[in-house]
């Protein structure tokens, strides 16, 4: 039996329509703050507040919806859902059960609007999916185990004490096969102004029906609380009208051009998950010329490289290293807002899932039935690869799963329902964006041995990459060990119990060797 989806109001302002018409009138009171009781009382002043919420609204002013936030938990929903709707912008907060870590259960699915010979062909097929991944569990777990004691050898003469660790890293690479469809279940905030935006866009691509639902759930959830919520929907904006349609329909009339934009996109690559495609030539200059104006000082009192040093040595820059990452509040690390780079990047739809939520690093994610090929187009993790007889049954079990995909379209069902058999491997082509700010903070996590194998490896390239071009840049950009070994603070190594086994605050960057 499916777990069906259900939505739950965890907490949340009780009047937000009239908190939002209370900030709209403190902006021009001169009686001081206007609160939300005395927003209402009688016909002329609830006229009034009314008159103020649809005219700020109607011209776009917008702000004084977000002081109202809601936290919501959402179970019965599919991974592809979230990556596609719900963290697809910058403006929210989630907290998701671990797929690298929890075990899926095989019922935990979303099944889509399908004909009945439709939906047949898509439970067998997911049922398959589900099944290839408790095998390719237990066939990765020997080479994880071998992987796993080399690094902690001491370790090797209890084993029956790691097992769980062992299994946990073999899940993490079998989810891998596992369909987008799969559910999830997470807790999600948000302000009233994004629910309203929700409300909005939910036809568009790439999921409308399921983010209808979903949406409609959220918004009933909140009107429950605040009836006059609702006067501040704007009616959904329908698939058909959406500019993405309407280029879609034109741009693919003909049956090659997936295939095309991906050799194209592919070719460029150059065999990298990350490939830098622009930045600013005079970033070194210019990030020193910033440190110098934040402190008011000349060149000949504070010269570049001193000035690098000043910003981007976590021993003279704390707030790099600090665990509340307090760098948007230092003057100092706020220089390197005036530094961007520009990333093509393939990741696989599991690990896309991951690098979306560096949420200040945007990306524009593509339409899923853009992309989608027709022939098995998917990431193979590393330990899949070392393992001859895994890697053999992968792919088989991706070529079962791309034909299946294939069968539902040439029966009529639309990409929408099709795609959600679409494996966790599935290729995501995209091209992102960040201040040296945020990616400083997210290259530091992600080049911890801890980190998702392609995020890595992505964090990685891009590094070396920049270093070719403005080597001073990158002197210490490193994990939060090496961080903490500039600064003093021990242990070097944060995770506690989690430590990878390596210490990597001894190495330059050219040995680093992530097993595991």
């Amino acid at each position: 039996m499916q777990q069906p989806l259900q939505v739950e109001l965890i907490s949340a302002y009780d009047r937000p329509y009239d908190l939002a018409v209370a900030s709209a009138r403190t902006c021009y009171s001169s009686k001081g703050i206007i609160l939300p009781e005395q927003v209402r009382g009688d016909e002329k002043r609830e006229a009034v507040s009314h008159r103020i919420a649809s005219s700020t609204l109607a011209a776009g002013h917008l702000t004084t919806r977000q002081h109202a936030n809601f936290v919501f938990s959402i179970d019965g929903i599919s991974r592809h859902c979230v990556w596609a709707f719900l963290h697809s912008h910058p403006y929210y907060n989630s907290e998701q059960v671990s797929q690298r870590y929890v075990k899926v259960k095989a019922q935990r699915f979303h099944t889509p609007s399908l004909s009945e010979r439709g939906e047949a062909l898509y439970l067998a097929t997911i049922q398959r999916q589900m099944q290839a991944y408790r095998e390719l569990r237990r066939m990765l777990e020997p080479v994880v185990a071998e992987v796993y004691f080399a690094i902690f050898k001491a370790r090797r003469h209890h084993p029956e004490r790691w097992q769980k660790a062992i299994e946990k890293r073999a899940m993490e690479v079998a989810r891998y096969i596992l369909p987008v469809a799969t559910h999830t279940y997470l807790y999600h905030s948000i302000s009233a102004l994004t629910l309203m935006r929700y409300h909005h866009m939910c036809h568009a691509f790439d999921l409308p029906q399921e983010q209808r639902q979903l949406v409609n759930a959220m918004v009933e959830a909140v009107c429950a609380r605040d009836p006059d919520f609702a006067r501040e929907l704007v009616d959904p904006l329908p698939l058909e009208e959406t500019d993405e349609y309407k280029l879609f329909s034109q741009f693919h009339q003909q049956d090659d051009v997936t295939a095309s934009f991906v050799r194209e996109f592919d070719t460029s690559m150059q065999g990298r998950y990350a490939t830098l495609l622009d930045y600013n030539a005079k970033a070194e200059a210019t990030l020193a010329e910033n440190v110098r104006t934040v402190f008011g000082i000349t060149k000949a009192q504070l010269q570049d490289d001193d000035a690098i040093e000043l910003l981007l040595d976590p021993a003279n820059n704390r707030a790099l290293s600090l665990p509340l990452n307090t760098t948007t509040l230092s003057k100092l690390s706020r220089a390197m807002f005036s530094v961007h780079y520009t990333f093509k990047k393939r990741l696989s739809h599991t690990a896309d899932s991951q690098d979306q939520r560096h949420r200040m690093v945007p990306a524009a994610r593509p339409l899923v039935m853009a992309h989608y090929l027709g022939s098995p187009d998917f990431i193979t993790p590393e330990l899949i690869r070392r393992t001859p007889a895994a890697e053999e049954f992968y792919q088989s079990v991706m070529a079962e799963t791309f034909t299946a995909i294939n069968q539902l379209l040439d029966l009529g069902e639309p990409h929408e329902s099709a795609l959600y058999l679409l494996p966790n491997a599935w290729c995501v082509r995209f091209i992102e964006s960040g201040d040296l700010l945020n990616l400083f903070h997210k290259w530091k996590l992600r080049t911890c041995f801890n980190a998702q194998e392609e995020i890595y490896n992505a964090s990685i390239e891009e590094i070396e990459q920049i270093s070719k071009i403005h080597p001073r840049l990158m002197q210490h950009m490193k994990p939060p060990c090496y961080q903490r070994l500039r600064t003093g603070d021990k242990p070097f190594c944060p995770e506690g119990e989690r430590y990878c086994g390596v210490p990597v605050w001894k190495l330059e960057r050219a040995a680093y060797n992530r097993q595991l």
